[in-house]
């Protein structure tokens, strides 16, 4: 049986209309082992360590940009007198997605060539102050107020990860495999199957329909599934819907019957009881602990 180590599935204002939080972090110890549903950058400033994603380990020293996927597991060592100092961002993989959009580029591109690239990259010395303006300027105006705040922290954080992505793809074909050691051909066909349950969650989606949508059968749709999120495709589905109905409830003055039915469940009591089971307290309880934070 896969380890699946702490599954967090919450971080600062993930129900707001910016669903991001970015922080600068001094690391003594490192970070245990960890998975969430969300998505992730770092960038380490200052200090020495490592970080594993899913058992395979890089360095972690100044300049080294990682971009976390949903449901890695990873964790941070430090090197003993060696404290990292890092940003740390999380967003919603909704930040990223064009609605409507089942082709969008982005994030959805980021996603299909995590496969086969590494999910890190060590920007050289003369870099590095680019990369680190863009990321103070993106801290900046997270905390600041301003007009047209979410479109320039977006527009930063989109920067960041095309210049990512940008480098690591001129890393040599050799040294990508090298580091990519794990690279499994049939796992990348879950990502746009993810993206689509995202897009779709709203709707009456069955494990059946959705396997023959991409071709696959359902046992292989549901097993590899469960590998790299650790859920089955019904709770899946649940835990999607039940994240964009915690938004609503806490950003919108929608009745609770019209964010259950918003959110793809043709019952109220069906919302009721799953939401309860997820959240530990009915759906009025939460509105008014969001409303008071």
């Amino acid at each position: 049986m896969t380890y699946l180590p702490q599954y967090i599935k919450e971080y600062p204002n993930m129900n707001a209309e910016l669903p991001l939080h970015i922080s600068l972090n001094r690391l003594e110890q490192g970070y245990p082992a960890h998975r969430h549903d969300f998505l992730e950058f770092s960038y380490v400033v200052e200090g020495r360590g490592s970080e594993t994603i899913n058992g395979t380990s890089h360095p972690m020293e100044p300049g080294v940009f990682t971009f976390v996927l949903p449901y890695q597991i990873h964790e941070i060592h430090t090197e003993p007198g060696q404290p990292l100092t890092l940003y740390n961002c999380m967003f919603s993989m909704d930040l990223m997605i064009d609605n409507g959009n089942s082709r969008a580029g982005g994030l959805y591109e980021l996603l299909r060539s995590r496969e086969h690239l590494p999910g890190y990259h060590s920007f050289a010395e003369q870099e590095q102050e680019r990369i680190v303006g863009i990321i103070q300027d993106m801290y900046e105006e997270y905390q600041g107020s301003g007009s047209w705040r979410k479109e320039l922290v977006t527009a930063r954080l989109g920067e960041l990860l095309i210049r990512f992505d940008r480098a690591r793809h001129a890393v040599s074909a050799r040294d990508v495999w090298k580091r990519n050691d794990a690279y499994n051909p049939a796992r990348s066909h879950i990502w746009p199957i993810i993206h689509y349950i995202h897009q779709h969650a709203q709707e009456a989606l069955t494990l059946t329909d959705v396997a023959e949508r991409f071709r696959i059968s359902p046992s292989h749709l549901s097993e590899t599934l469960k590998k790299t999120t650790g859920q089955s495709f019904v709770p899946f589905v649940h835990d999607v819907r039940i994240r964009h109905a915690c938004s609503l409830l806490a950003s919108t003055d929608m009745s609770v019957a019209e964010v259950a039915y918003e959110v793809g469940y043709g019952s109220y009591n069906t919302f009721h009881r799953i939401f309860a089971e997820r959240k530990g307290m009915v759906p009025t309880r939460y509105r008014k602990q969001s409303s008071k934070s």
